[in-house]
């Protein structure tokens, strides 16, 4: 059995989903007060000087913490019934589909959150490797269980889950800086759908 380990954010889809999700899960006002407690972070994302990480660390906080987990998992499957489909890049879709015609074990490895890409992932068949939201007792507590999934962490997380010696051949697909250390893990390996030498 060979495995596919696929980027979700700009490789599956044509965009990064993670502020769409937000503008859908958030109640409209947190999201009201949130364009003006993080406008001084945005810009400072915006010069480089505040990373990524550190914008949706800050932004889950504020956006859930407090919020019942089983009201964001129902936004969450509505989110990706309403919004994910238009933006499927057609290429990763049949990719995915030749990957499960195969036999292959696809794996979606993602900075994005569990609470809807389990549920996108669930309706394909795929399995998940992804960025996970604490809760305790039925409440989400605005913080992530471990690290995000990107970068080093997509790596760890995924030998962690596989045995990557078990399988006969590894295909990887990624589309940003975040994703060459699971692309490193591929003897077949794809950066924005063109295929890379080794």
């Amino acid at each position: 059995m060979n495995l596919a380990l696929f980027d979700f954010d700009g490789t599956i889809t044509t965009r990064e989903m993670f502020g769409d999700f937000v503008r859908h899960a958030v109640s409209r006002p947190r999201r009201l007060a949130g364009n003006f407690i993080f406008a001084p972070l945005i810009i400072g994302y915006k010069a480089g000087w505040v990373t990524g990480n550190t914008i949706r660390a800050s932004v889950v906080r504020f956006g859930f913490r407090g919020v019942p987990h089983a009201t964001v998992s129902e936004l969450a499957a509505q989110f990706c019934e309403i919004a994910v489909p238009g933006v499927l890049r057609e290429v990763a879709m049949r990719r995915i589909l030749w990957h499960k015609e195969r036999g292959d074990k696809v794996v979606v490895v993602s900075g994005g959150l569990d609470i809807y890409l389990s549920h996108w992932c669930e309706k394909h068949g795929l399995e998940l490797v992804c960025s996970r939201l604490e809760s305790r007792d039925g409440v989400l507590t605005g913080r992530y269980r471990e690290a995000q999934c990107i970068g080093e962490e997509k790596r760890r997380r995924v030998s962690e889950a596989y045995d990557l010696n078990t399988y006969e051949h590894i295909y990887a697909y990624g589309d940003t800086k975040d994703d060459m250390e699971m692309l490193e893990m591929a003897q077949t390996r794809f950066f924005r759908w063109k295929e890379m030498g080794r």
